[in-house]
């Protein structure tokens, strides 16, 4: 949070954007140091957590505006409501907490609840309909890649002999599953987080949105006004870190070419060479945030 307002570095008449507002907690903070008229959009594709930053965010009045979207299109959904451009733009990525506590939504290994994951539920898939229809090669191409799963092809063979008898329902069955199954025990973590991840990334396809939604950023964002990006994952760091150095690059052709043919055009300066980790203090009052990676970009003109 404070590294986030140091960067951001929100002022009274200021427009800023939250484009995965969750519970709220990010956008007052913002609201508050932006204070008296400074204005803040928050998107996020959960109704839940909508309901949860309305409640959080109501005592600021029209300063705070909520729409349920996509992040992708964060720069689309700023036009239409008269944002753009804006002072600042955060981007709070991963799991919310809203959503791994409610066991209906299927996100732990540990719920009962439906094996579900969808941030929205409007989308088609589930997580269940991808264990028990996707191949046996897809399977391991997605722990593989979007869970960095070791054991990612005896995990998918696994779970297809197995949903022949019964098909996984519950998110707790399959957490079980893949616990038994797995051979290494890695220290501080349950064998399935893994393969959970790998799972919620593929249905809410949330690499590609990620992709998007920092290009949509870019263009939306006024020239001297910065980008954060926090990521609680490899991939997402990953992502994050090479789109901002291609951007702060004047060429992007390959190696090879004795000359520039692209045409590209630095649009970034990059602030935070090395991503900032949370402070001890705030991991103490949050452990969630011991994983946080948190970095930071500014527009050029």
């Amino acid at each position: 949070m404070a590294e986030v307002l140091a960067h951001l570095d929100p002022r009274d008449g200021g427009r800023y954007l939250d484009g995965t507002v969750g519970g709220g907690g990010h956008a007052a903070a913002i609201l508050d140091a932006s204070a008296p008229s400074g204005r803040l959009l928050g998107l996020d594709r959960d109704p839940a957590a909508l309901a949860i930053a309305a409640r959080e965010l109501a005592r600021f009045g029209d300063r705070a505006v909520l729409a349920r979207a996509n992040f992708a299109f964060l720069d689309d959904v700023a036009g239409k409501h008269g944002f753009a451009p804006v002072d600042g733009c955060l981007l709070d990525l991963g799991l919310s907490s809203i959503q791994l506590a409610d066991e209906d939504r299927g996100f732990s290994f540990r719920s009962p609840g439906p094996l579900d994951m969808r941030a929205d539920p409007d989308l088609r898939d589930t997580a269940a309909d991808l264990v028990n229809t996707w191949s046996e090669k897809d399977l391991r191409r997605v722990f593989a890649e979007y869970g960095e799963e070791p054991e990612a092809a005896r995990v998918a063979g696994a779970i297809v002999r197995r949903r022949v008898k019964a098909p996984f329902e519950a998110a707790d069955d399959l957490g079980r599953f893949v616990a038994g199954v797995k051979t290494r025990r890695p220290r501080g973590i349950d064998p399935a987080t893994r393969v959970f991840q790998a799972l919620r990334i593929a249905v809410n396809d949330e690499l590609a949105n990620l992709e998007r939604a920092l290009a949509a950023a870019m263009r939306v964002v006024r020239p001297g006004s910065r980008i954060a990006v926090i990521s609680f994952h490899s991939l997402e760091d990953r992502i994050v870190k090479h789109f901002f150095a291609r951007e702060s690059r004047d060429c992007i052709c390959p190696p090879h070419l004795p000359t520039c043919v692209c045409g590209h055009r630095a649009g970034l300066r990059v602030v935070t060479r090395r991503p900032l980790r949370a402070a001890s203090a705030e991991v103490d009052r949050n452990p969630r945030a011991r994983s946080a990676a948190l970095r930071v970009s500014e527009r050029l003109p």
